[in-house]
């Protein structure tokens, strides 16, 4: 089944909104030295310095 274009738009919309949730999670987690929970490749649970991740993160 194709996807609508207005679905396509609409899902590309959520996906930026996700996007720039994320990173000012991890903005406003590194500017107060937090850690944050992620999966890595295998599945498995770390918690890893929001600084790190601003690191290997867009920020734009």
């Amino acid at each position: 089944m194709k996807l609508k274009p207005e679905n396509i738009e609409l899902s590309d919309k959520i996906m930026a909104g996700i996007h720039e949730a994320v990173r000012k999670l991890i903005i406003d987690s590194a500017a107060n030295d937090e850690k944050l929970v992620i999966a890595d490749e295998e599945g498995n649970v770390k918690h890893v310095p929001a600084k790190e991740l601003l690191k290997g993160h867009s920020t734009k």
